[in-house]
């Protein structure tokens, strides 16, 4: 039943971060758009800079869940990968525990109400005469939060069943960092 839950937490991470990712395209276009009518044109558009941060901010937030479904938050790894998978587990339960929860759970909380003040004031840019909307961006917070908190719930899940069992549950892999592209194409080179 705990993998199961896991397993359909990690494919909700993924498929969210699957869909912003689309974002960084967009960000991309739009950004190469507008040094072009800038620089080439002389006509620099109104909404640029508010359609940066809105695509940025909406990766940012989105995507949290899925970087933590695939281990890929920041850790003091020097010590961690050392340790067999029992204290990895203990220490990471911990850790979830102490400082994850308490801060997600706080973003949820303090998110919502600052995301509906938003959208209760259909709140749009001041940075520029565009007036884009900036509320979708507000709501993303306590969404964000939300599915973070859920992933956090499949971490510790992960957590109990690696102290039951004494090795993790795999994660689900759909990209691969190149650095390890790399090694395990010297592995294999060194194997034959």
């Amino acid at each position: 039943m705990l993998n199961r839950f896991i397993y359909t937490v990690d494919q909700l991470s993924k498929s969210v971060g699957h869909a912003f990712a689309w974002c960084i395209v967009i960000l991309t276009l739009g950004t190469c758009y507008e040094v072009f009518v800038r620089y080439v044109l002389n006509s620099p558009t109104s909404w640029a800079f508010d359609m940066s941060y809105l695509m940025y901010g909406a990766v940012f937030y989105m995507a949290g869940a899925y970087t933590l479904s695939r281990g890929g938050h920041v850790r003091a790894d020097m010590y961690y990968r050392k340790w067999k998978p029992r204290t990895q587990a203990r220490v990471e339960l911990v850790l979830l525990i102490i400082f994850f929860f308490p801060g997600v759970l706080a973003l949820v909380y303090s998110g919502w109400g600052y995301g509906i003040q938003s959208v209760r004031l259909l709140e749009v840019s001041v940075n520029s005469p565009a007036g884009v909307p900036i509320w979708p961006l507000k709501m993303m917070i306590p969404i964000g939060a939300t599915l973070l908190a859920l992933q956090g719930v499949a971490e510790l899940m992960r957590c109990v069943l690696c102290l039951k069992q004494g090795h993790w549950e795999p994660r689900l892999h759909d990209v691969q960092e190149m650095a390890d592209q790399i090694l395990e194409e010297q592995a294999k080179k060194l194997n034959n």
